[in-house]
């Protein structure tokens, strides 16, 4: 698998992890209580912080090679 194949699915995975964090938010804003929201919250929070990662990792990696 080529590098810039490898960066495509890295990104993706992230945007996945995103869009994961997103909707566990609202989830546990509008139908949780107690501990599973904070739970569900959390669980969120750690999702968005691997995606940034991920995302600085292949934004700061510089371009591809031809």
């Amino acid at each position: 698998m080529s590098e810039g194949l490898m960066k495509m699915w890295v990104a993706l995975s992230a945007i996945g992890l995103m869009f994961i964090a997103v909707f566990s938010i609202m989830l546990s804003r509008s139908k949780l209580s107690g501990i599973f929201q904070v739970i569900v919250s959390l669980f969120a929070w750690i999702c968005m912080i691997v995606a940034g990662i991920l995302i600085l990792i292949v934004v700061f990696s510089g371009p591809v090679k031809g």
